[in-house]
């Protein structure tokens, strides 16, 4: 329960928190936490989807100077490592093992592969899509959990408080506003703690979400290109 000091009513927030009750305090304390995480991911996953977006505008902007599918294994190969040419990288070791040299022959040499090889060819592209795509959303779970506990862990400091106010008041017999308002107000901290931990996590969380969806169809769409451009110079 909050306690007056030296009879005073406290006039401000911070008042309050430094003499706010242990339950209160613990309360908050897990909130910050939850705050502070919230923040690191969103940060992180900004920082991450930022470099995604300059990897893919140097890979594509590489792949649109070459003319030929060989050479641009050759040119996206020195990338550093980024997810557009992990996946091509994927497609293209797995199809020289079907066709051993398959990328170093002349196109009236080419073998076109079987439909048995061209549905593992795509299933082994889709499996790396999705590999990216996890790997993309990484933490961002974590925002949509903030954002749903950080309210409940909110309402369960206020729901605590309010109990020690009325605790309070029984006790010492007393129950006008000066004896009940700093309690209340005490009370309401924690829903206020848990509101401002939520509200960001939940925004973060779905625009997250969004990104990955628009990474995940970019990926996509280069994989069913890939697929296309290689049946256009006879590989597949």
């Amino acid at each position: 329960m909050l306690l007056q000091v030296g009879g005073a009513v406290p006039g401000s927030a911070l008042e309050l928190l430094r003499i706010a009750s242990t339950e209160t305090k613990i309360v908050l304390a897990i909130t910050a936490i939850f705050s502070l995480a919230s923040w690191f991911i969103i940060g992180l996953k900004w920082w991450q989807f930022r470099r995604l977006r300059r990897q893919g505008d140097r890979f594509f902007i590489e792949l649109e100077r070459t003319t030929r599918l060989q050479d641009a294994y050759h040119v996206l190969m020195r990338q550093p490592p980024s997810p557009y040419n992990r996946l091509f990288r994927e497609g293209m070791d797995f199809y020289s093992t079907l066709r051993p040299g398959g990328l170093k022959e002349d196109a009236a040499a080419k073998v076109s592969l079987t439909p048995t090889q061209l549905e593992a060819f795509k299933m082994v592209l889709g499996k790396e899509v999705s590999a990216e795509r996890e790997l993309t959303a990484h933490l961002v779970p974590w925002l949509a959990t903030i954002g749903s506990v950080s309210p409940l862990l909110g309402l369960l400091g206020t729901v605590l408080g309010v109990m020690d106010a009325f605790i309070g008041i029984a006790t010492k017999g007393s129950g006008n506003i000066a004896a009940v308002a700093p309690g209340v107000a005490e009370a309401l901290v924690t829903t206020v703690a848990g509101l401002a931990a939520a509200i960001p996590a939940v925004m973060a969380y779905n625009y997250f979400v969004h990104k990955v969806r628009v990474f995940a169809s970019e990926l996509e769409g280069f994989a069913m290109e890939l697929v296309g451009t290689m049946a256009r110079e006879g590989l597949i």
